[in-house]
């Protein structure tokens, strides 16, 4: 069902309101997101989500501490590791699950607000190469790489949050999954997405976490960081539940969220993977709930499809039409959306092509209105990264922002008195009202202005590339975020180099 149109200019915290309700993300109320179905067809998909978990059901790795778990009323638990679910456990914990979570920054001063109101931008994820900065050419990632997108992100206004934007190639293992979240925690003090392949991995993070915190109760009460967590479609190996688990007993905000590709992992058909995706999100949430009720542990599939043409991942406009879609479908069920593929881009180098997908996701977001959009920079099918589409992104996400400001509708605004003075053969260019309101919504663009685009501007003027290089230049030359107290630093190392110990 379409929400109602509610008009009026988003509320701003006053300057004594505390930094970690600052709303910057806000885009609820002065506009509307767009719902391409009704809500007879949204309730549609979502039964037929519930009736695929009750027919055909789930795998669990046999064995896994998830199926003792599961072993609950309205969870059928086949000798095989398939489990059935009743349509009541999944309404129950789809009515159960917490709706919102905060994420606070490495200080435990600011925070933001996962939910159905916000949207928040951050690089990603786990590419594994970069494009080098001096030659253009894509090569393996490095932890330096790791480092370098994490200071540039957390010199960027609207990024808000740092996630594996890149993998540490040369050391793809255990360790190598710890230093990751090392290299984030030390290179921005914005709050973090983290994912690893070990639950061992992210038992100790969570150790570094709460050490960052001053404790695990402190840990609990405002978390660092959320945990993003990638089943296959319909189908969960012991690591994944084993993250869940422990991840819920800790209080750290959870992420579960397949990348099904439509025509090969799941049905070719919009609908039909649509459902395939919610019945492996629910099922993650059950048991969710089974370890702790009221925790935050949100389904978050992505829905792409098969390019018939080529095999690979493609197909632009049925995937922005599901990401619309399954948005609407987490709304309905007053669940964020952690689904947001804008920010990413199929094409091979940063040029025109990418700049024309980019921008397309990018302002498709102001319908969708995701709760996250986490792969902000990639490119070439999410397999290399690029500080320069980041660079972009960011200015984009200021210009949805500006736009979610909506449109004030009070007197001053529709200025019928000053019409009436005016008068039909007038002008507004020496009134005070234009002085005054002139520049409440523009767009304050690092690589665009009144000339957009600058390359039409004259002689003296640069291409979109050369512009956004610039900055990127200035930016790594410039922005060094706080370092990590000597001491935490310290303890830090302590706590990955008794990992190390136990594992030789």
């Amino acid at each position: 069902m379409q929400r109602p149109l509610r008009t009026g200019r988003r509320p701003r915290p006053p300057a004594s309101a505390s930094p970690e309700l600052s709303d910057i993300g806000l885009h609820e109320g002065a506009t509307a997101p767009y719902e391409p179905i009704t809500a007879e067809q949204a309730e549609r998909l979502i039964d037929a989500a519930l009736l695929l978990l009750r027919d055909s059901g789930v795998a669990f790795e046999p064995g896994s501490e998830a199926l003792q778990i599961l072993r609950a009323p309205g969870c059928s638990v086949a000798e095989d590791g398939v489990v059935r679910f009743a349509p009541e456990r999944v309404r129950e914990a789809l009515g159960s699950v917490a709706k919102s979570a905060r994420l606070w920054d490495r200080n435990a001063a600011r925070s933001i607000e996962l939910d159905c109101r916000h949207t928040w931008f951050i690089p990603g994820m786990t590419c594994i190469k970069v494009y080098d900065l001096e030659s253009g050419a894509p090569r393996d990632s490095s932890g330096e790489d790791l480092a370098r997108v994490s200071r540039i992100a957390d010199g960027l206004a609207n990024i808000d949050a740092m996630c594996i934007a890149c993998k540490n190639v040369t050391r793809s293992d255990i360790h190598g999954e710890i230093e990751e979240f090392s290299i984030m925690a030390a290179n921005t003090v914005k709050p973090l997405e983290y994912l690893c392949e070990q639950a061992a991995s992210l038992a100790v993070v969570i150790e570094m976490a709460a050490a960052i915190r001053g404790g695990r109760q402190q840990l609990f009460d405002k978390p660092y960081f959320l945990q993003i967590i990638t089943p296959l479609p319909l189908n969960y190996h012991a690591m994944h539940t084993d993250q869940l688990i422990a991840a819920v007993r800790a209080g750290v905000p959870v992420s579960v969220g397949t990348l099904p590709i439509g025509g090969a992992s799941t049905p070719i058909t919009t609908a039909g993977s649509i459902v395939n995706s919610l019945a492996t999100d629910f099922a993650a949430m059950v048991l969710a709930q089974l370890v702790r009720r009221g925790s935050f542990c949100i389904g978050s599939s992505d829905v792409c499809f098969m390019e018939p043409a080529t095999g690979s991942i493609g197909n632009f406009a049925q995937t922005s039409l599901a990401d619309l879609l399954m948005c609407q479908l987490r709304r309905r069920l007053q669940l964020p959306s952690f689904t947001g593929a804008a920010g990413y881009s199929s094409a091979a180098r940063f040029n025109q092509d990418a700049v024309a997908e980019l921008t397309a996701g990018m302002l498709q977001t102001f319908f969708s209105r995701p709760a996250t959009l986490d792969y902000l920079g990639s490119l070439d099918q999410g397999l290399t990264y690029s500080l320069h589409a980041l660079l972009l992104c960011n200015d984009l996400a200021g210009l949805l922002r500006t736009m979610w400001q909506g449109v004030q509708l009070d007197a001053d605004a529709l200025a019928l008195d000053l019409a009436r003075a005016v008068g039909p053969r007038g002008n507004y260019l020496a009134q005070q009202h234009t002085v005054d309101h002139c520049r409440e919504h523009l767009w304050q663009s690092r690589y665009f202005g009144p000339n957009m685009p600058l390359s039409s501007a004259g002689g003296a003027a640069t291409d979109l590339y050369a512009r956004i290089d610039r900055d990127l230049r200035e930016l790594l030359a410039s922005h060094r975020p706080p370092p990590l107290d000597a001491q935490l630093d310290a303890q830090l190392q302590a706590i990955r180099e008794r990992f190390a110990a136990s594992q030789r």
